[in-house]
Order: C-alpha cells, then structure tokens, then sequence
C-alpha cells in the first residue's frame, strides 16, 4: 500500500474511530464504522447493544439501516465499509448478502470473526460475490478503546461483575500475520490489498481482557 492510498484508508478508518469513542462514552462496546462511497461517507454506526437490549445492533446493521431509509440496496455495490474491529460472523454474512464492495477493519475479532478471525465468510466460493478485506489499519488504536471498555462497568450487564481492581494494561503485542491472497481488489479509489486466512492473532491475547468479548462487532 503505497503512502497516499494508505493516508487516503487511515482517514476514513480515523472516522470509525471516531464513532467507537462515542460508543464507549455511551456505555457501548467501542465498535464503529463508517460506509464510504466515491470517496465521501455516505453512512456512520457504532455499537448500541446496551442502549437497544438487542443483540443484533453492531455497527454495520445501524449504519446500513441509516443508508437504506435514503438510497437503494444497489449503491452498497459501489460502497467500501471502514470498521474498528473485524465484522462478526453476522454482520460478514449481511455484508456478503447485501453485495459491499470491500471491507477495511482495525483489530481481528477472535471469537466472532467472520473475515477470517472465526470462519471465512466473506470469500466462501459458494454463495454470492466474495468481498476482499484489509485489516491492520489502526490496530492499537482499536484495541486499546476494546481494552477501556473491558475495564469499566457494563451497568446492562445480567450480572454485573466489579472491575475496579482491573488494570488498564497499555502494551500491545506486535502483529506477525501471513496472510495469502484474497479476492481481487476493487479498481476504484484504491483496492484492497489484504486477506484473512491465515494464522490470526487472537484479539483477547492482544487485548489482554479478562472478560469475555459479546461479539462487539
């Protein structure tokens, strides 16, 4: 990835940062996205699980529900998804349904990955078009609001646990991932270079929780 594709991602990827910081401020697990088209974001989400008491929230589905109340399905062909924490095994599936064109995430989702983290949804040969993915892109900075939120109280939690004694731990592991080939990169504004099959750091060894992770994205 040459330095101005790799500024052009950061700056998007920067806003879906942006939207998992009003995540943790809302008591949510800090997960956001933003849905880029031609260049401008066209939709935000972030997690609101706690707020809903509905599991199925995450990011990705309350971003695309803001963008299919004002556009057709079809201009998510034409749309790229940046999200702070790979897409769960759900949200890979709505992608790869609804046809996105790429996927660009921050940290891989060990336990509910579905580009490649858990299972390999998005470039499964058998059903619809595969969409290629890039992760990596502001790794630490992802972590480390997955690693604030781990630390504080989950007021929605069935059984609070108490995490005062829990400390925030700063240091993160650097990535060593071999990662073959994925599907093609899209031509337009620049592709995706990336794939997610190989051996997959896992988020809670990067992470360091101590609490189980509720599939945050």
């Amino acid at each position: 990835m040459d330095p101005d594709e790799r500024a052009y991602h950061e700056g998007f990827m920067r806003e879906a940062i942006a939207m998992a910081e009003l995540a943790l401020k809302s008591d949510e697990t800090p997960v956001g996205c933003v849905f880029v088209r031609h260049g401008h974001i066209i939709g935000r989400g972030m997690n609101e699980t706690n707020r809903t008491l509905n599991g199925t929230r995450h990011a990705e589905f309350v971003a695309i529900a803001g963008i299919l109340a004002k556009h057709p399905i079809a201009i998510l062909h034409e749309t790229d998804l940046y999200v702070t924490v790979e897409p769960c095994v759900m949200c890979a599936s709505m992608l790869r349904q609804y046809g996105i064109r790429a996927v660009y995430f921050g940290c891989w989702n060990e336990r509910f990955g579905g580009t490649g983290g858990v299972l390999n949804i998005h470039s499964d040969p058998s059903v619809d078009k595969p969409y290629p993915v890039t992760g990596g892109i502001f790794r630490e900075e992802a972590i480390m609001l997955l690693r604030k939120f781990y630390v504080q109280e989950n007021e929605k939690a069935p059984e609070p646990k108490q995490k005062k004694t829990r400390e925030l731990k700063t240091e993160i592991l650097p990535m060593d991932v071999h990662q073959p080939k994925s599907a093609p990169s899209p031509a337009v504004p620049a592709p995706a270079s990336s794939a997610s099959t190989g051996s997959i750091p896992t988020l809670s060894s990067l992470a360091n929780a101590t609490t189980t992770v509720s599939g945050p994205a």
